[in-house]
């Protein structure tokens, strides 16, 4: 867990989808965030979190439903939305925080 710490405690900013292996959501989101990835080119981390196997970090950020994206930056939760989310509007929301 102390990973996942350093990570949300970064100055870069940190996309986290909260997500699971039996969502259909959570499936469409995985090449919009790929996408993503390769559209910031480094300035920006994206992992993912499997709620079924993490459920202390889910149940700590107060996940109900999943896909969930949660945007770190310093520790601090700048942005959260559940839900499918475009590949244009998720850059817009990252790159002001770059």
């Amino acid at each position: 867990m102390s990973k996942f710490s350093d990570l949300i405690n970064s100055p870069t900013p940190l996309l986290v989808d909260f997500s699971a292996e039996w969502c259909g959501p959570c499936k469409t989101m995985a090449p919009i965030l790929s996408e993503v990835s390769k559209e910031l080119n480094g300035k920006a981390k994206i992992i993912k979190v499997d709620i079924d196997k993490n459920p202390q970090a889910a149940s700590a950020y107060g996940i109900r439903s999943v896909p969930t994206l949660l945007l770190f930056k310093q520790g601090e939760i700048k942005w959260k939305q559940s839900g499918v989310v475009a590949a244009n509007e998720l850059l817009s929301v990252i790159r002001r925080f770059i």
